[in-house]
């Protein structure tokens, strides 16, 4: 799939979101972070740990914290509305999965808690049959390969 590259603010704003959280999310990043600190308190003595010596960390911090929220939030949403439509290619592709469970994040909260309650009585039902540890047979892995398989072949000779 060919990728658009969006113009004007959103474009630049998605760019900076994007490489602030790789960047801020590694050990270099943590390791300036913490050289800062360090070298903040050290000179502590050199301004008498004055209230603007103070200032200066918090003023810093505070800016940069807040600035953070609102990058990281934005890389945040776009991640989340990529695994959602992930999840709804999966559940829309899944014969015998309900359609009902595409674009759940939509629902109510109360509807949330009812699909909620459906799918705990399912789990309740499923430790009754078998045990947690059982696993899928080979043969039945293969039987399932097998039908995929054969879907695959079946459409690349259409």
């Amino acid at each position: 799939m060919a990728r658009k590259k969006g113009n004007g603010l959103s474009y630049l704003l998605e760019r900076l979101s994007r490489t602030a959280t790789e960047v801020t999310g590694t050990s270099s990043a943590f390791i300036l972070a913490l050289l800062v600190i360090i070298v903040w308190l050290a000179s502590g003595p050199l301004f008498n740990f004055s209230d603007t010596w103070q200032l200066v960390i918090n003023t810093g911090t505070t800016i940069v914290t807040f600035l953070m929220v609102f990058l990281i939030q934005r890389s945040q949403n776009k991640d989340a509305l990529a695994i959602h439509l992930k999840l709804n290619e999966i559940v829309a592709a899944l014969e015998g999965a309900s359609n009902r469970l595409i674009d759940v994040e939509d629902l109510s909260e109360e509807e949330i808690k009812t699909l909620h309650k459906y799918y705990q009585r399912l789990v309740d039902m499923a430790k009754k049959d078998i045990k947690l540890t059982q696993s899928h047979s080979i043969e039945e892995a293969d039987m399932r390969h097998n039908v995929k398989h054969g879907k695959h072949h079946h459409l690349s000779d259409a």
